[in-house]
């Protein structure tokens, strides 16, 4: 089946596919004038310069900037180029990152062209709305592989970084209790916090890079105030699957996410089973889904986050294919990929999908699957865990920051 099918054993294959779902997007919306986002993300190296608040409304874009001052340090070789150039340059970076982490996760070739095919929608999701949001998966991907490869000072390098972009990449600190130096872990953090806080103080000012943080965690939380409501685009997630149901905005957001940290906690007191690498990275495909899941910010291009959670949890599976499984693939693929788009009929998309955020659903169920397991089922050590061991093993020398 698999030579019918050059998808499934041709990396390159499916490497140029992401490339050139890449490429498409940043045509489509380059020259058809539709990249404001590119712009905001542009104008936060050029405010950063010029010392001028990165969270105001300006009339170069529509809307406001949501990231991190550091973010100013990233985006600078792209600011500096023609729109044109830039953009290109950041979709293919978007593809390209992703693309190298899941490459290094330890599961087997087959599964990492499958995972990257299986992504591909969701992918080609963020890209059209010129999303950051790839690379922030990426950085999970890498902060999880670097832990197990005990690198731990370059693990808390993409968590740090991550973090003081987009807070996302925050749950990434779960892997320190994988983590054999824990003290390398705790003072690594520490040294790349002070790096990054300081960083964008190399092209601005220490007084306006520490009065830009205060103005971020402000604007932060006057976002999260907006997120809510059933006209919002956002809150797609738990909470708000709850709220649309019912026709009621008014409902809490902290029972949940209560409720959500009881179920993520517990499964990581049971200490024995961190001797599983299925166990471990069971963990950081909950990881992926339960930060979006239960995060009012969560919108349409937010899932290429918690997708490939979902999708790796999946191919790890003794038998992926299942009947089940299956189900769940054409509901992920289906639903929370095509669903909120024109690939779906309007009638279903509007007065069903997008009014009661059925996006979420697929990774709800899946994440309630995985948080069952993670409870309570053995994960010994068997012949697939030594198998994935060696995986690991023999990845050790694609990793540049080893």
């Amino acid at each position: 089946m698999t030579k019918k099918i050059p998808f499934l054993t041709n990396y390159r294959l499916v490497c140029l596919l992401w490339i050139a779902v890449a490429a498409f997007c940043w045509q489509y919306k380059y020259f058809h004038n539709r990249y404001n986002n590119y712009l905001i993300f542009k104008y936060v190296y050029h405010h950063t310069v010029a010392e001028k608040n990165l969270y105001n409304y300006y009339p170069e874009y529509v809307d406001s900037n949501h990231y991190g001052p550091v973010f100013s340090v990233l985006v600078a070789p792209m600011a500096v180029m023609p729109d044109a150039w830039g953009f290109l340059l950041w979709s293919v970076l978007n593809a390209v990152i992703l693309i190298w982490a899941i490459q290094l996760l330890p599961i087997s070739q087959k599964n990492r062209n499958l995972l990257l095919l299986l992504c591909a929608i969701e992918f080609a999701n963020a890209e059209h709305y010129i999303q950051f949001n790839p690379i922030v998966t990426a950085f999970i991907f890498f902060s999880f592989v670097l832990v197990e490869r005990k690198k731990e000072q370059w693990a808390t390098l993409f968590i740090v970084l991550g973090t003081l972009i987009k807070l996302y990449p925050v749950v990434g600190f779960v892997f320190f209790l994988f983590a054999e130096n824990k003290w390398k872990f705790i003072w690594s953090t520490a040294l790349w916090f002070v790096v990054f806080l300081a960083l964008p103080m190399a092209i601005s000012s220490p007084h306006f890079i520490i009065q830009s943080y205060a103005d971020w965690f402000h604007s932060l939380h006057e976002k999260n105030g907006f997120n809510v409501g059933l006209g919002s685009s956002q809150d797609i997630c738990l909470m708000g699957t709850v709220r649309h149901l019912t026709r009621n905005e008014n409902i809490p957001n902290t029972p949940f996410l209560i409720l959500g940290a009881a179920i993520f906690g517990a499964a990581l007191l049971r200490f024995k089973q961190y001797a599983s690498l299925k166990f471990r990275m069971q963990v950081l495909c909950s990881a992926l889904i339960v930060v979006v899941i239960f995060s009012t910010g969560s919108e349409h291009p937010t899932y290429i986050i918690a997708v490939p959670g979902a999708f790796l949890w999946m191919l790890m599976q003794d038998k992926p294919f299942s009947r089940t499984n299956i189900t769940l693939l054409v509901l992920l693929l289906v639903i929370t990929g095509l669903g909120p788009t024109d690939a779906m009929p309007a009638l279903i998309r509007r007065g069903y999908i997008n009014r009661y955020v059925m996006k979420a659903w697929p990774c709800i169920i899946v994440w309630g699957m995985i948080s069952y397991q993670l409870l309570f089922k053995d994960f010994v050590p068997n012949e697939d865990n030594a198998d994935m061991e060696r995986v690991l093993e023999t990845r050790e020398e694609d990793m540049v920051a080893a």
